[in-house]
């Protein structure tokens, strides 16, 4: 596999997602609620995307991920507070790879992106929810996140995040 100067595959383009994205980022919704086993909750729609992450007032943000120009994955996060530590935070909603697409470092660069860009914003942690059967767990304990009790919910602090850039 060819590799950028970045680390990532030659293959994958990383960008963010735009309004004319919206039927790609409800696919990718689609498909992940089906590995969830919860598809029959999915009552999201294009218009809807439209509206939250592109309209008047974009309430959450995402990135696409492209390999050999075909859409395999996406993110979906937005911004939360940190009372204790005065800080934003950045908060991943949806982090899902196409499961042919899955062990080719797509799931890694879309996290360091993540990453890259909550230290650009100047974001305390990073945080995501997880199933607590999704095998994702022990990658994302491999980059340096961490379950926290009973919600298994995982964060990356600054130390962490700053590791996981540096690696």
């Amino acid at each position: 596999m060819n590799k950028k100067e970045n680390n990532k595959p030659a293959e994958l383009e990383i960008r963010p997602a735009t309004r004319q994205d919206a039927a790609i980022l409800l696919s990718l919704i689609k498909e992940l609620a089906v590995y969830e086993k919860l598809a029959d909750k999915v009552v999201n729609s294009e218009e809807a995307i439209r509206e939250v992450l592109f309209g008047q007032k974009p309430y959450a943000e995402s990135i696409i991920a492209y390999w050999e120009g075909q859409p395999v994955g996406m993110v979906i996060f937005f911004h939360n507070y940190s009372t204790f530590l005065g800080k934003p935070g950045f908060y991943i909603e949806d982090l899902f790879v196409k499961e042919e697409y899955r062990g080719k470092g797509i799931g890694k660069a879309l996290l360091l992106e993540c990453i890259r860009l909550a230290k650009e914003r100047k974001c305390g942690r990073v945080e995501w929810v997880v199933l607590d059967w999704n095998p994702a767990r022990e990658f994302y304990e491999k980059m340096g996140a961490y379950p926290l009790t009973d919600w298994i919910i995982y964060r990356m602090d600054e130390e962490a995040m700053g590791k996981a850039v540096s690696d």
